[in-house]
């Protein structure tokens, strides 16, 4: 790379740092020689393992799960369980979408760190611009730059000479991070692209759910109606938790356990993917503690039940929305709160990861919804994720803290402040 190729690089890295296109070139009175050949100062070479390297394969492999999720809506509807296939399909999707949210923030937090370094060394850039171009003038305009004269331009002529190689390693390295970033750019605009292409088939499969999970016929039943004292006990309850107390306090032969409840505590998996906003006991808007989570979701996100159970209740319940009661064990009850369709009916068996319900809200135009998504994750935390489902767990009238039950996978993002 001589001194000429040298210049565009450092050009480009200049516009990045400097905020306007109009700023003047500093003269080449002195050159900072020691500021020149420190290249490890100035920047890093891009790397095969390089931060952005790193989150730009986690997100094309999550692009991936999105792909090979999508791909197998057509054997989901022909499945002889479709309500099961089609949930793999819908929580393939979502975890492929999380992961791929995950990759594009990481991107971009290495993009700023980059514009960062840029930034901060805007005087070091201007000056090894100036240099370098200062190196490609004729003899009889260079003299003309320095207000010194003919020697003083010689002299300088001189030391850009002796750190020649010290620019070349630093546009080499500049020429690295200007890669890392064109790289995650790319990665936006694919994913933007992709997501939008694939939002009618996720659309399609949760549709198709929502008709097979009302017409399926294989689910086991330990017993089948609402009883009027339910009924009785939902209209006369003014709070979830007295609702919840009552249910408890309900006798209802539910069967053996089905697997040692207890045994998972510590190793459950959330019911949806998503972002948890409140933790337990935590005021809401409103000032008032609530003894359970609240997760951020995205519109029509999917939500499972962790562990195999019986629905003690399921339907609008207050201000919560529709509301899912289920007993996965005897004298323990789990609540979530907040759906906009929830699946099943009361006596009905679950088993661990059934749909129990979807989430509200709308998402945007396909047109326009895979530059959202790219928005939204670069942003971080619960941006775009508009949707909120309560968790609570219960044993007796006892509110559990989830933390000490629930598992923060990757999928599972704690509040980011």
């Amino acid at each position: 790379m001589n001194t000429r190729s040298i210049l565009p690089v450092v050009a480009c890295a200049l516009l990045l740092a400097l905020p306007a296109l109009g700023q003047a070139v500093p003269e080449v009175e002195e050159v900072d020689t020691d500021a020149l050949v420190t290249v490890d100062d100035l920047t890093e070479p891009m790397a095969e393992d390089s931060p952005a390297t790193r989150a730009v394969a986690d997100a094309e492999a999550a692009a991936a799960l999105l792909r090979a999720a999508l791909s197998q809506l057509a054997e989901a509807v022909s499945a002889d369980d479709q309500v099961v296939a089609l949930t793999e399909v819908i929580r393939g999707y979502e975890l492929g979408l999380s992961a791929l949210r995950e990759g594009l923030r990481q991107a971009h937090a290495r993009e700023l760190e980059l514009r960062g370094r840029f930034e901060a060394q805007r005087s070091q850039l201007a000056q090894v611009l100036g240099a370098m171009t200062a190196l490609q003038q004729s003899p009889e305009s260079t003299m003309l730059l320095h207000p010194a004269g003919a020697v003083a331009n010689a002299r300088s002529a001189m030391i850009l000479s002796d750190v020649t190689p010290g620019l070349r390693a630093q546009a080499e390295a500049l020429q690295g991070d200007l890669d890392e970033i064109a790289t995650v750019r790319e990665l936006q605009a694919s994913a933007a692209a992709m997501l939008g292409s694939g939002l009618a088939s996720v659309q399609e499969a949760r549709r198709l759910l929502a008709s097979a999970a009302g017409d399926r016929s294989s689910m086991v039943t330990r017993y089948e109606g609402e009883p009027e004292e339910l009924q009785s006990l939902r209209e006369a309850a003014d709070s979830l938790d007295a609702f919840a107390s009552g249910i408890a306090r309900m006798e209802k032969d539910v069967g053996a356990p089905m697997e040692d409840f207890e045994g998972a505590q510590g190793s459950l998996r959330l019911p949806a993917v998503g972002t948890i906003l409140r933790p337990y006991n935590e005021p809401d808007a409103a000032g008032v503690p609530r003894p359970g989570w609240v997760i951020a979701t995205a519109p029509a996100a999917l939500v499972q039940t962790p562990w195999p159970a019986t629905i003690r209740y399921r339907g609008p319940f207050l201000d919560y929305g529709n509301v899912m009661i289920v007993e996965p064990s005897r004298g323990y009850l789990m609540i979530f709160a907040g759906m906009a369709q929830v699946f099943g009916e009361v006596g009905d068996v679950l088993q661990a990861g059934d749909p129990v319900g979807l989430m509200g809200g709308a998402e945007a135009p396909a047109q326009e919804f895979g530059a959202q998504f790219v928005s939204d994750a670069v942003r971080g935390g619960a941006a775009g994720r508009t949707e909120s489902l309560y968790l609570e767990l219960r044993r007796g009238n006892e509110t559990l803290d989830p933390a000490d039950w629930f598992v923060l996978n990757p999928f599972v993002e704690p509040q980011q402040d």
